[in-house]
């Protein structure tokens, strides 16, 4: 790491996935993944950068700059993912050294901070924002999530996303035991206006907590007909992994 001094190193960066075709529909980015989140969802496959960062290998911006630089007509952008970077305060720093740079940002986040998700649209520092939510605005959001959850901070960031015209998407992975029709109903209307919707099939492997590896993922006809619900409220309803 360079002298601490230095903002734009000011983030724990704890993983870095050099070059990505998934990530971002589209185009070709780098990914970050960045130490630490606020949330214990117990189907979280990133188990590691939640609970035990500090045993992962660090990257340096400035190894991370040197690849993309050095591959510039290729790759488009960075994706900085997690984790929750939305927690670590010099983000914004962080990001404004890699735009100045003339790569695109993707930003994937739980929307549990909208300050700094507006300072972030404000200051045009993000080109796209994917938000995990997690399950409808109301007791069962806390068991999808592990933790109590900020409600108001969650609808804070969806309408913020809805309302900016910033290229966005919302991710609900479909867990079996916390998404059933009920649910899907539920959500629906929480995100009404947005832009895309992804509902991701679960995948019971290197859970956060182990007995999710023992639930069996709903079949495809069942996130068809769930995706054919949403679609009254999000028309681009797509599904992902299924």
């Amino acid at each position: 790491m360079s002298n601490q001094n230095d903002q734009k190193t000011l983030i724990d960066i704890r993983g870095f996935l050099e070059t990505s075709f998934i990530d971002w529909d589209g185009k070709v980015v780098s990914v970050v993944f960045v130490a630490g989140c606020n949330m214990r969802c117990p189907f979280c496959h990133n188990a590691p950068l939640v609970t035990r960062p500090q045993t992962l290998k660090q990257f340096s911006t400035e190894e991370i700059e040197a690849f993309m630089l050095e591959r510039k007509d290729f790759i488009d952008g960075l994706c900085i993912t997690g984790g929750e970077p939305t927690l670590h305060k010099n983000l914004p720093a962080f990001i404004k050294h890699f735009k100045d740079l003339g790569f695109l940002i993707k930003l994937d986040t739980n929307g549990t901070n909208p300050e700094m998700l507006k300072k972030l649209i404000d200051q045009k520092l993000v080109n796209f924002v994917a938000m995990d939510f997690k399950a409808p605005l109301d007791e069962r959001y806390e068991k999808a999530t592990g933790v109590k959850v900020d409600l108001a901070k969650i609808k804070k960031c969806v309408d913020l996303l809805i309302s900016s015209g910033i290229d966005h998407e919302f991710r609900l992975t479909v867990v079996p035991g916390l998404i059933s029709e009920k649910e899907i109903e539920a959500i629906g209307p929480a995100l009404k206006g947005a832009k895309k919707l992804a509902l991701q099939q679960f995948v019971p492997e290197n859970c956060l907590d182990e007995s999710y590896t023992k639930i069996k993922p709903y079949e495809k006809d069942k996130l068809l007909s769930y995706q054919l619900t949403l679609k009254q409220y999000v028309h681009n309803t797509i599904l992902r992994g299924a």
